[in-house]
């Protein structure tokens, strides 16, 4: 049986349709998150269960409120002594118009090799990989060495408070000793201009800094001269933000990042331990072609304004306007954020945090680090698994509090020319279904490896 596992013999051809059907199963499921405590996830929370029950794997299903549905469920590994691992995806998706979609959105469509709809890639195929892979080992009698836990969770989309910041408060016994988690956002094909196909695999997230400003003025008559102009004021703050550039900020793992790929590309990272190591990354990001893309947006912090709000009619100034802005911090970077903001902001522009999340950073000079580019590299020969730091966040920012480091590993083979990063909450979201048994391939061999 060991050397079964070990070939990897139990994903087989029924492993490989039903990761498909179960892709697909799940996208026609509308588990829309719109924020503010409106969505349902629990017809797919019951679906995952169901196959997961028939796998002879006891769910639990949780739920802060009606409808926000979790399912955790851990199988024993054949190790008592070792750490548990957390395997975890969330069930819902961001809102999609069907209108603008070349089919429907909740439809799971099979059409030119790849399964279409909304969560195709954010990231309802990790679900369903997770659920073959499990129901595969059920049918071969395989076990890992170390206890894996699943956690399917609600509102990874919006603040997580139903989902897994709900699980951490709430059912923190569930993932006990749980050290590493496996997630999206990471070990997907990405091909460079020079030939190379590499597979970033996730081991650092930005902080999440949505923030709220307002300013504060003297309401009066449009048809004044008005100095005191609230609109005025946060406009000039909007801009100043929208306009900044943020100082480069050297992570560990962007660090690794940038050396791994120097040497990669044949050049010289050396000035990356240097005074101006932050000059130095940005002059090698010139010599790594398109594999610049990886690392450009993550060497800084940075603030979007996305949102305002001012005034309920033409001809009379209002006494305070609002925007929003959607900040991200880098590791090691809270502090420098907050004062950067408040020179933006100026005199009569209050901002605050509106939601709020940390930034991670897990080893890449470890085990397990290794084992998850090993299972990556073995499936496609040739390539090369690299550090990454991803721009945004994801429920591992949640599981962290419970010691767990997070790694994006959510493993697909891509085409060329596919645009993975573009459908992620874009429109014709899809996954190929032969990127989906590389994934169910690479993710199997990962956890039995760890």
């Amino acid at each position: 049986m060991a050397e079964r596992a070990a070939s990897g013999a139990h994903i087989d051809e029924r492993a490989l349709e039903e990761v498909v059907a179960a892709t697909a199963d799940l996208i026609r499921m509308d588990t829309t998150n719109r924020g503010g405590g409106e969505g349902c996830e629990r017809p797919a929370a019951e679906y995952v269960a169901e196959r997961l029950a028939d796998a002879g794997v006891e769910p639990r299903l949780l739920e802060k409120a009606p409808g926000r549905t979790n399912v955790v469920a851990r199988i024993p590994g054949t190790d008592p002594t070792a750490d548990a691992v957390l395997v975890h995806g969330h069930l819902d998706v961001v809102p999609a118009d069907a209108a603008e979609w070349s089919v429907h959105p909740f439809s799971g469509e099979l059409r030119d090799g790849c399964v279409w709809g909304r969560g195709a890639i954010d990231m309802k195929n990790m679900d369903a990989m997770a659920l073959t892979v499990v129901r595969a080992w059920a049918r071969a009698g395989v076990r890992p060495r170390r206890d894996v836990v699943l956690a399917f969770t609600a509102d990874e989309e919006d603040t997580a408070e139903y989902g897994a910041g709900y699980l951490v408060e709430q059912h923190a016994e569930l993932f006990e000793g749980c050290t590493e988690g496996l997630s999206e956002s990471g070990a997907f094909t990405f091909h460079t201009d020079t030939g190379l196909r590499l597979y970033p695999v996730g081991a650092g997230e930005r902080g999440t800094a949505w923030l709220r400003l307002t300013a504060h003025g003297r309401a009066g008559h449009g048809s004044k001269i008005h100095p005191d102009n609230a609109v005025t004021r946060l406009a000039a703050a909007v801009t100043r933000i929208g306009e900044h550039t943020w100082p480069v900020h050297l992570t560990p793992t962007v660090r690794a990042a940038l050396r791994r790929l120097a040497e990669l590309h044949g050049v010289d990272a050396g000035g990356l331990d240097g005074p101006d190591a932050g000059g130095a990354a940005e002059e090698l990001l010139g010599a790594l072609g398109s594999a610049a893309d990886l690392i450009r947006p993550v060497l800084r912090n940075s603030g979007n304004p996305t949102m305002l709000d001012a005034g309920y009619k033409v001809n009379v100034i209002p006494g305070r306007a609002g925007a929003h802005v959607d900040g991200r911090m880098l590791p090691g970077a809270e502090e420098d954020f907050a004062r950067t903001l408040d020179v933006l902001t100026g005199d009569g522009v209050d901002w605050e945090f509106q939601h709020r999340e940390i930034p991670l950073e897990a080893p890449v000079d470890n085990a397990t680090f290794a084992t998850l580019c090993e299972a990556l590299e073995h499936f496609d020969p040739g390539a090369h698994a690299v550090p990454w730091c991803l721009t945004g966040g994801t429920d591992a920012k949640q599981f962290s509090r419970l010691g767990i480091d997070g790694y994006g590993f959510s493993p697909l083979r891509l085409p060329p020319g596919f645009d993975y990063g573009a459908l992620f909450h874009g429109v014709d979201e899809r996954v190929p279904v032969d990127a989906l048994h590389f994934g169910v391939r690479a993710l199997d061999r990962a956890l039995l490896s760890l």
